[in-house]
């Protein structure tokens, strides 16, 4: 009987996490993309002079 309360309970804490994480989700999703958008351009391997060069075909000169 100990085992099924605990196992009950363990599964209650859970949802209760996913559902606390999916309500901080979606309350705070403007600021959130934000945030993460400018995380995605402070990425130091990023140069964002290669922007307009993604579109382009890069030829190389030796072929």
């Amino acid at each position: 009987m100990a085992k099924n309360n605990s196992l009950k309970s363990t599964a209650v804490v859970f949802g209760a996490l996913a559902f606390g994480w999916l309500a901080i989700e979606l309350a705070f999703k403007p600021w959130l993309d934000k945030a993460r958008a400018s995380m995605d351009k402070s990425d130091p391997s990023r140069d964002p002079d290669d922007q307009s060069c993604k579109s382009q075909v890069d030829v190389d000169p030796n072929n």
